[in-house]
């Protein structure tokens, strides 16, 4: 099961919801990612593959300070789990991954 290429992604988060665009690639053998969203791009740390299991940590500034723990499971096109940040409640990902040539 391969997450590699691009994604778009709803963060359910008590303040709304937000839509962030993932990439993810295989670079030397490993996997690597990125997020962007609310005019900020961040790295993805701590990638691990687990069959159709993906987690990963990240740090986002907007719309605050935030460090976040995600939890995915990868069906296809289709990517579904959560994500925590520290002692808040967990905000339910869903995401569709983009076809090539899709427009912005």
């Amino acid at each position: 099961m391969s997450i590699a290429g691009d994604w778009d992604v709803t963060i359910k988060t008590p303040i709304g919801s937000l839509a962030v665009r993932y990439t993810f690639t295989e670079q030397d053998g490993a996997l690597i990612g990125s997020a962007t969203g609310q005019d900020e791009t961040v790295a993805l740390q701590n990638l691990v593959v687990d069959g159709q299991r993906i987690t990963w940590r990240q740090s986002v500034r907007k719309p605050m300070r935030l460090n976040l723990d995600f939890e995915v499971t990868v069906d296809g096109d289709r990517l579904v789990g959560h994500s925590r940040a520290g002692r808040l409640p967990r905000s339910a990902v869903t995401g569709e991954r983009r076809r090539q040539g899709a427009i912005s």
